[in-house]
C-alpha cells in the first residue's frame, strides 16, 4: 500500500513538529521553507519519512510554483499540506495601526496572508482530481486580542482573514474532496516567540491566560491538532483553537 503523503511549509518549531509526527504516523513528508539548511536537516532527521525538499520564499509566486511542483514530482501526488509558514513582521514595524506604515502593513500581509494565499492555490491546484486535506494556520489574536504585548494589525488582519476563508475554501473545493481546516494557536513556544520567551512579564502573563497549559504551549500540541485534521476524513470547514484557555480566560 502506498504510504500517504503531506507538505509542511516551514522547517523550525510547529512545522518541525508536525513533520515529525506525521512521518511517525506513515506518511512520506515533504518540507519547503525559506532556509535550505533547516529543511535539509529537518529532513535527515525524519529518515526514509523525509522525502525531500525545496528551499522557497512562498510569497513569491514563481518560487512557490516551483516548490510545489518539486513536491509533486517527489511524491508523486500530494495528499495533505500543512500550510504554517509565517511569522511576525514587528521588525518591519508591524503594531498599533496609528502608527503603522504601508510598507509594515504590506510586509504583514506579505509574510503571513500572501503565504497563505499561493500555498492554499498552490495546493488545492495539485488535489483537485485526488482530492486531499490542507490545513491552515491562524492565530487565537483573529478573534481574542490582547492588547498589551500583543498588539500586531497587520499580523492580527492577516490571521482573521485566514480564520474566514476557511469555511469560504471549504465550501468550494467540498465537491473535490478536498479538506479545508484551520489551527489558530495561542502563544506557542517557538522561535517566532523568542521575544515572549525572554520577556518575564509575558511569561507571567502567559501562566494567568493559557492557564491549561500553565504557560506558553508547545509546538508539539499544536502540531498534534495539524495531524489530526490531516486524518479526519470527514471534517471540513473549522477553525481549532490550542490555546491552553486562552480565548475562555479574563486576565483582568
Amino acid at each position: 500500500m502506498t504510504p500517504p503523503t503531506a507538505v509542511i511549509t516551514g522547517s523550525t518549531g510547529i512545522a518541525a513538529s508536525t513533520a515529525r509526527q506525521l512521518a511517525a504516523r506513515g506518511h512520506r513528508v515533504f518540507v519547503m521553507s525559506r532556509t535550505a539548511s533547516a529543511c535539509a536537516a529537518l529532513i535527515a532527521e525524519l529518515g526514509e519519512a523525509g522525502a525531500g525538499y525545496h528551499a522557497a520564499d512562498l510569497q513569491i509566486e514563481e518560487q512557490a510554483e516551483q516548490a510545489f511542483a518539486a513536491a509533486a514530482e517527489t511524491l508523486g501526488r500530494i495528499d495533505a499540506v500543512v500550510a504554517v509558514a509565517g511569522g511576525s513582521a514587528r521588525r518591519f514595524g508591524d503594531g498599533w495601526l496609528h502608527d503603522m506604515s504601508l510598507d509594515a502593513w504590506k510586509a504583514a500581509l506579505g509574510i503571513n496572508l500572501t503565504t497563505m494565499f499561493l500555498t492554499a492555490r498552490e495546493s488545492v491546484r495539485h488535489m483537485r482530481g485526488h482530492g486531499g486535506s490542507l490545513v491552515l494556520t491562524s492565530s487565537v489574536l483573529a478573534t481574542s486580542p490582547q492588547p498589551d504585548n500583543f498588539t500586531t494589525h497587520g499580523y492580527g488582519a492577516a490571521k482573521a482573514a485566514i480564520t474566514g476563508w476557511t469555511v469560504q475554501l471549504a465550501a468550494a473545493y467540498a465537491a473535490d474532496n478536498i479538506r479545508v481546516n484551520a489551527v489558530a494557536p495561542g502563544l506557542i513556544r517557538t522561535p517566532m516567540a523568542q521575544r515572549a520567551a525572554e520577556d518575564e512579564a509575558i511569561q507571567a502573563f502567559a501562566a494567568r491566560k493559557q492557564p491549561i497549559a500553565g504557560g506558553m504551549l508547545s509546538p508539539e500540541s499544536v502540531a498534534a491538532a495539524n495531524v489530526w485534521f490531516v486524518e479526519a476524513l470527514d471534517v471540513t470547514g473549522q477553525v481549532l483553537a490550542v490555546d491552553g484557555g486562552w480565548a475562555v480566560t479574563s486576565t483582568s
